[in-house]
């Protein structure tokens, strides 16, 4: 089962993701996308970490997240990615900021195919990016209608997607 948590940021999707797989009886891998390159990053991720059940298993993966969905989403196992928007940045600034959307969609496209292939639950938490500002740059822009693609494409895939505004769930399917 795949599950979609979307949400702005500072929203609670992150605590929504962990509380649903802690109601769940399975074990949790957790697989976070962030890079601590700022102590402001480092503090966040910091945080993150101590308020997840230290029986959960974490695996950083900024770059690799199709891969290890592969290695870790199988039966009887629940994964968490949090989350969707880090990695696909990750992914694109470390590209030709030229081939944004070509970066983008090969990105998005190589998860989906690993998802594709997961087994158990898994959890992906992702900004919902569309309800802001027009980026004033070309790759901000590319970035911006990547992730929307994205959460689009994921959400068709998904049994349940759940929108947090403030901290409260806006059940959107399932």
């Amino acid at each position: 089962m795949i599950e979609l948590i979307l949400g702005g940021a500072r929203s609670g999707k992150s605590r929504h993701a962990t509380q649903r797989a802690a109601a769940g009886a399975l074990p949790v891998t957790l697989i976070a996308t962030a890079e601590g390159f700022d102590a402001e990053m480092r503090t966040r991720i910091a945080r993150h970490r101590a308020e997840r059940d230290p029986s959960w298993k974490t695996v950083e993966a900024p770059h690799d997240l199709p891969q290890q969905l592969i290695v870790h989403a199988r039966a009887g196992q629940c994964v968490i990615v949090d989350c969707l928007t880090l990695w696909l940045s990750n992914r694109l600034l470390a590209s030709a900021p030229e081939h944004g959307d070509a970066a983008g969609e090969a990105a998005a496209a190589e998860l989906l195919a690993a998802l594709k292939r997961c087994g158990g639950r898994v959890i992906l938490v992702s900004n919902e990016v569309g309800l802001g500002l027009v980026p004033d740059t070309a790759l901000g822009r590319a970035f911006r209608d990547a992730q929307g693609r994205l959460n689009q494409a994921a959400a068709a895939m998904a049994q349940r997607v759940v929108f947090i505004a403030a901290g409260l769930p806006l059940v959107l399917k399932g």
